[in-house]
């Protein structure tokens, strides 16, 4: 069986195919990585709207009040003060504090809790879920018939209204129920762009006519993992596998804004020590001098060539019109506004050290 052969395809595989698209290997999946190209694809989503196939994802549904059923100690934000149609992000740990993943639990009813995971990591999810709930909780995998597609963009909200009655009234990091096809489904307005945008989760076998429906609006275009990704690294957002491991924990990550140090979580004993001493490692953000993107894996060099990290993530910034990048570095080496290089040891660029979030603007919470 030929690698192609063996990747899992999405229920809207052959349109992507018919859209022209060139599809990659993403997390186990064959996901479309462009259309018409990253930059005009980025653009669409920065001026107009984009519509992503992200049904990849993992979804679970846990019943079962969050503390009994030991939800709340899983995760590190707090389940018990989140109202019900709110969203918030956060962490599953492991015992050294390491971040097995990074999701968003939404409160569909008061003991009645929806995560969304990441497509790579649901196995593993799964079963650090089960093996850690108690058994008064009740967990069912709907991965395999829930699908997912985001629309994002600016006009996202004129777009989907007229289909979705009501959506206008989502405000940032909530969520609600709506009916098409007959079918009661989830819509919520998170975003992973910057951009203003909106979350629909609906049944697998349905998903194709929404698609289609929603692409009948000139507007709209269909956008890739190349442009996601370079959208999501300019407002700095973490990606698992890169900034994100079960090596690396929220504080060295730059998230300890998602722990809720008020609760009891699975590797807090870790994390309370690390914010207490400090951390010998952490997450900055580096603009290249010039066009030249970093890459992940590359290595981090002082001006003196002394290696002092590694690069995470990289990109060419649309924005910015320069390569820009995240990197684990050794803590207190350098500061914002430092310079750095980044590279191998046959070529090297020099960068500056500043803040993770890249794009300042974009309409994410208007």
């Amino acid at each position: 069986m030929s690698l192609t052969e063996s990747l899992k395809k999405t229920s809207l595989y052959d349109k992507h195919i018919a859209l022209g698209a060139k599809m990659v290997p993403f997390g186990g999946w064959d996901m479309p990585v462009q259309y018409e190209g990253v930059i005009a694809e980025y653009t669409q989503t920065r001026e107009a709207v984009s519509m992503f196939d992200i049904s990849h994802m993992g979804e679970f549904v846990v019943v079962g009040d969050c503390v009994e059923s030991g939800l709340d100690r899983i995760v590190t934000m707090s389940l018990e003060d989140l109202p019900v149609k709110f969203a918030r992000y956060g962490m599953m740990l492991n015992d050294n504090g390491g971040i097995i993943d990074d999701l968003i639990i939404f409160r569909m009813e008061k003991d009645k809790w929806f995560l969304v995971v990441n497509g790579a990591t649901t196995e593993k999810d799964l079963e650090h879920l089960k093996s850690s709930l108690n058994p008064s909780a009740r967990i069912e995998d709907v991965s395999s018939v829930t699908a997912k597609i985001d629309v994002q963009g600016p006009l996202s909200r004129d777009v989907l209204k007229s289909i979705f009655p009501g959506i206008e009234k989502l405000e940032y990091y909530t969520f609600d129920f709506f009916n098409y096809l007959s079918k009661n489904i989830l819509i919520s307005r998170t975003g992973y762009t910057g951009e203003l945008g909106y979350e629909i989760y609906l049944p697998w076998d349905s998903i194709d006519v929404l698609w289609n429906k929603i692409l009948e609006d000139k507007r709209v275009r269909p956008a890739g993992l190349g442009a996601r990704d370079v959208l999501r690294l300019e407002m700095g957002y973490s990606l698992y596998g890169h900034e994100l491991s079960e090596s690396i924990t929220p504080i060295e990550a730059g998230l300890g804004k998602f722990v809720d140090f008020g609760k009891e979580f699975i590797g807090k004993e870790v994390l309370l020590k690390q914010k207490e001493q400090g951390v010998d490692r952490r997450i900055i953000g580096f603009v290249s001098d010039n066009r030249r993107s970093p890459r992940a894996e590359q290595a981090i060099y002082a001006l003196d060539g002394t290696e002092v990290g590694v690069v995470t993530s990289g990109t060419f910034s649309v924005a910015l019109q320069r390569g820009i990048g995240l990197g684990l570095v050794d803590h207190g080496v350098v500061k914002k506004e430092d310079k750095v290089l980044f590279g191998n040891e046959k070529a090297r660029s020099e960068a500056s050290v500043t803040s993770r979030i890249f794009y300042k603007g974009g309409s994410l919470k208007d």
